[in-house]
This record gives C-alpha cells, sequence and structure tokens, in this order.
C-alpha cells in the first residue's frame, strides 16, 4: 500500500479522472440518444448498464491501446459502424412493433451504448494508458480506479441530456451528427492510409510520429470530421422522410 503516498500515483489518477470527464461529453450524448425512448422505469437501468458494459470494455481496450491502434481497418470499421449508429438515432426503425417487450427495448439501448463507446474509445484509451504508465506497476488500479470515479458523472450527464433532448429535439439531431463528426476522424487517421511503408496499395492520407500516432494535415482533419457529420445528417433525414408517409398511412 506505499504506492498511496506516492505523488506521481495521485497525480495520474487526476489525470486519468480529468480525461474520463473531457471525453464522457460524447459518451453522455450516446448514452442520452440510445436511451431516450425506454420508459422512465427502464432508462435508469439503461444507463447504468450500458455505462458499466462501456466501462468494463475500455478497460479491456487500454490494455490492447498500442496493439489496436497498430491494427490496419480497425478504425475503418469503425467509422462504418459509428455512421450506422449515428443514423439509426436519427431514423430509428419505426416498424410497428409496438408489442415488443421493454426488456427487448432494454438490451437494444444497451448495446447500442456498448457498441458505440467501443468504437469511440480506440482513440480515446491512448491518452488514459499514456497517463497510467507514471504509475508503473499499479498502471490498471488506475485505470479502474478512474473509470470508477468518473461513473457517476457519466450517467448524470446522460440523464441531463435526457432532459435536454425532451425539450430541445435538435439535439438529437446534433448528437447523431456527433458520431459522424468522430466516425470522419476515425477513418482519415486508420493506419492503413497514413503507414508509408506498410499496406502501400492503399491511399496514404499522412503519416505517424515517433509515437505511432497518425499525422494528417489541418484541412484533411476538419473536412473529414465535417463531412462525417453531414454525411450521417443527409442519411439519417433521407431514411426519415422515407418512414415519415409510411407512418402516416399506417395511422390512417
Amino acid at each position: 500500500m506505499e504506492f498511496l503516498t506516492s505523488p506521481e500515483f495521485w497525480v495520474a489518477l487526476g489525470q486519468i479522472i480529468i480525461i474520463d470527464i473531457l471525453l464522457g461529453g460524447d459518451n453522455a450524448v450516446v448514452i442520452a440518444l440510445a436511451c431516450r425512448k425506454l420508459p422512465p422505469a427502464q432508462r435508469t437501468k439503461g444507463i447504468i448498464y450500458g455505462t458499466a458494459g462501456a466501462i468494463v470494455l475500455r478497460v479491456v481496450l487500454i490494455m490492447f491501446a498500442m496493439t489496436l491502434l497498430s491494427v490496419p481497418f480497425i478504425k475503418l470499421v469503425g467509422a462504418i459502424l459509428l455512421v450506422w449508429i449515428g443514423v439509426k438515432l436519427l431514423a430509428p426503425d419505426e416498424d410497428g412493433h409496438g408489442d415488443i417487450q421493454g426488456s427487448d427495448k432494454l438490451l437494444a439501448a444497451i448495446k447500442t451504448i456498448i457498441v458505440a463507446d467501443l468504437v469511440m474509445s480506440v482513440d480515446n484509451v491512448i491518452a488514459i494508458a499514456g497517463a497510467a504508465q507514471n504509475a508503473g506497476e499499479h498502471s490498471t488500479l488506475l485505470v479502474v480506479l478512474g473509470l470508477l470515479i468518473s461513473i457517476p458523472i457519466i450517467v448524470w450527464g446522460s440523464t441531463v441530456v435526457i432532459k435536454l433532448m425532451a425539450r430541445f429535439p435538435f439535439i438529437i439531431t446534433l448528437g447523431g451528427m456527433l458520431l459522424g463528426w468522430i466516425a470522419g476522424g476515425m477513418l482519415v487517421t486508420d493506419p492503413a492510409f497514413v503507414t508509408p511503408d506498410k499496406w502501400t496499395w492503399m491511399p496514404k492520407l499522412g503519416t505517424v510520429d515517433t509515437q505511432g500516432m497518425a499525422v494528417i494535415s489541418d484541412t484533411l482533419y476538419w473536412t473529414a470530421h465535417i463531412a462525417g457529420a453531414l454525411l450521417v445528417l443527409a442519411i439519417g433525414k433521407a431514411i426519415a422522410s422515407r418512414q415519415k408517409p409510411v407512418d402516416e398511412e399506417a395511422s390512417a
């Protein structure tokens, strides 16, 4: 227990908590979007269970952080998944299954939270892993403690966002576009696109620094993010506009 008196341990823990809080904004939006249609009695369960599942997977991701970021096409697949999730959140599949049990909807919300967080965490865990390295052999303990401390903040943030969505529906659109924004950045920094001496048959959009992190131009950086957000918006609105006439006919 001597490590508890080590300044390095507490500094690293503080850094991880700050990182979790800063990155928790994205997670809070995803959780709120996924749980917004659940009955009030199940909404809290969806938020807690989804967050808990996402946290467990994030710990696992951190253990393999550097390895994951060096695997080609993992960010490409992740970007596609995020776009798909963003579109589904903007234009949910209203196919008339009103008799679906609440537990099924709860599980669907939890699955959405976990998958989205898993994909979004691929980049984020690097910052946490880097902060934890300062504590040496206690790095895993630091990661777990930091995440546990930040869970209430993420859960509270999700609850606030859900209330805001009910009052300001346009936040739902912004949340879906946020996923597209993240997807665009993930896509152009995939190792297959930025590693000059590997996967040479792929177009190269940048390079990597000494720490293995992607380096791309500012123009490409912003263009990719904006394009991802607009793509989710366009597809989501297109699907929603097709669903509306069908819903109107069904109600008539």
